[in-house]
């Protein structure tokens, strides 16, 4: 349900299977079952876990996408971005070798790199296809736009002709899709986004990104990796605004040492493609005007709600500049419809898109009363090293006038990330203030992602740091710096009252 409609052509065989897939051009949609239980509007990853759920729980199910199913997760974002991430880590792990006594040299094939990118996409894809929610889930597929009739009925527009399906819920999970800044030029010089980046057959030799954020960070040190000159630009004053600050300062040591240079704290005031073909960024930091020439562009500078042609008015559903207008338990203004993923929550991840899919399962079909504002979210940036956090940050938790304690633990002090020498990690928690309760926490490191699910275990079933101080951590890990969290707060509960009493206890048995 994007507006990159029609998709981007194929561009090898891995590409055409993935294509025939999750939008194959001989699709024929059904006629439909009467009145459907559940009318799912867009099958990306929050419409697909809500079809594929009510189906396998006996609902009379239809899903409708004008796009590609899987939506943005298979096609254009976590699935090809972190296969050109693995890439740019194997050259990273190539030139830094020597430091393991290991000699070796490369020259990094991008294109090589981006077709084994498309050829595992295409191995994912099935699990995401038509044919497969049509044959093995028993959903009703439907390829075409959709748009609202009335409160209880959308109408599909497809290549044979319009359906009228009629529902008693309906799941609005249309996403959203990458937003381009009113800059002037810059809709005219083409811009690369996360929705045609991975259609590149040939490594640009300069690229520019337009935001500091998660996607272009992560999308800047890959392609500097492969060798090409990366440079950021962006209005915030540090990449990565919105985790801890020391988070965002390990990422742009990191981001310049693979030669990506920072224009931050910058307006960009006009784009321009000239006829060669070279593209002209004019940019301003104050009273000083600078211009950078690239190759190409792409903007990594926020995203827009699809919400375009689906009729919510008719369908008596507010909708806002950021998506549709949802209460605790995700119901639209029209109560029999409901909305999840991207275009209705703040968090905009697969993983969120998951799990408020399933709160809209339960409550949409069994008067469940599950709240999405009580989820405990993660997130991850998946740059090298990576960041990950949960919660709070300090900074939310000093507006709200919380007050809380830190404990870090630094990962030069730990033995197995100094033999992976990976030293410049660290973890930390904010507790409630005198207690072991967590409010949020950041692990900076090269598997981040891999160790934040510890925490947002304890964070969602009220578990605080003494009882992971308490769980055995195999050694050596880099795992073991959360435990090491838990040590550090067990150190806190040791006053020199508590040590006297301990000290006379072990004087009395030693008489004993």
């Amino acid at each position: 349900m994007t507006e990159t409609y029609p998709f981007p052509p194929a561009v090898d065989d891995a590409d055409r299977r993935r294509l025939d897939l999750v939008h194959p051009a001989d699709w024929t949609n059904p006629d439909g079952k009467g009145r459907y239980d559940l009318v799912v509007i867009g099958a990306g990853a929050a419409g697909l876990v809500t079809a594929a759920g009510a189906a396998g729980l006996g609902a009379r199910v239809a899903l409708i996408e004008r796009n590609l199913l899987g939506g943005d997760c298979l096609n254009v974002g976590c699935v090809p971005s972190k296969g050109l991430i693995r890439a740019a880590r194997a050259i990273a792990d190539v030139r830094d070798a020597a430091e393991f006594g290991v000699s070796a040299s490369c020259e990094p094939d991008f294109a090589a790199a981006l077709a084994r990118m498309r050829r595992i996409r295409a191995e994912i894809a099935p699990v995401d296809s038509a044919a497969r929610f049509r044959d093995e889930l028993g959903v009703d597929v439907f390829i075409g736009d959709a748009t609202f009739a009335d409160r209880e009925s959308v109408v599909v527009r497809g290549p044979a002709g319009d359906r009228t399906l009629q529902f008693r819920r309906a799941v609005i999970a249309s996403g959203a899709r990458a937003a381009v800044p009113p800059v002037p030029g810059l809709v005219e010089a083409r811009p690369l986004t996360n929705e045609t980046v991975f259609n590149l057959t040939e490594r640009p030799a300069r690229l520019f990104v337009v935001g500091g954020g998660p996607i272009g960070c992560e999308l800047a040190q890959s392609f500097a990796r492969f060798g090409t000159t990366v440079t950021i630009g962006d209005m915030a004053d540090r990449v990565l605004p919105r985790d801890e600050p020391d988070a965002s300062a390990r990422v742009r040591a990191a981001l310049e040492r693979d030669g990506v240079r920072l224009c931050l704290g910058i307006a960009l005031e006009r784009v321009e493609r000239r006829e060669d073909g070279v593209v002209v960024v004019t940019m301003k930091r104050g009273d000083r005007t600078e211009q950078v020439e690239a190759d190409e562009i792409l903007v990594a500078a926020g995203r827009k709600a699809n919400i375009d042609g689906l009729g919510c008015e008719a369908a008596g559903v507010e909708t806002r500049p950021r998506g549709v207008t949802v209460d605790a338990r995700l119901r639209t203004t029209n109560k029999r419809i409901f909305a999840c993923g991207d275009v209705a929550i703040p968090w905009q991840f697969t993983h969120t898109a998951d799990a408020t899919a399933r709160i809209v399962i339960q409550n949409a079909l069994f008067f469940g009363r599950k709240r999405w504002t009580d989820l405990v979210v993660p997130w991850v940036t998946y740059t090298d090293p990576e960041v990950a956090h949960v919660g709070k940050t300090r900074a939310q938790l000093d507006q709200d006038g919380t007050p809380y304690d830190v404990y870090r633990v630094d990962f030069d002090d730990l033995d197995r990330a100094l033999l992976d020498g990976e030293p410049e990690g660290f973890a930390e928690a904010l507790t409630e203030k005198g207690g072991e309760r967590i409010f949020g926490a950041t692990i900076v490191a090269r598997h981040a992602g891999e160790m934040i699910g510890e925490l947002v275990l304890a964070m969602t079933h009220g578990i605080g740091l003494g009882g992971i101080a308490s769980t055995i951590h195999p050694y050596p890990t880099q795992s073991e710096a959360i435990r090491k969290l838990g040590d550090a707060y067990n150190r806190t509960r040791l006053t020199p009252r508590s040590a006297g009493i301990l000290q006379k206890l072990i004087r009395l048995r030693r008489v004993i």
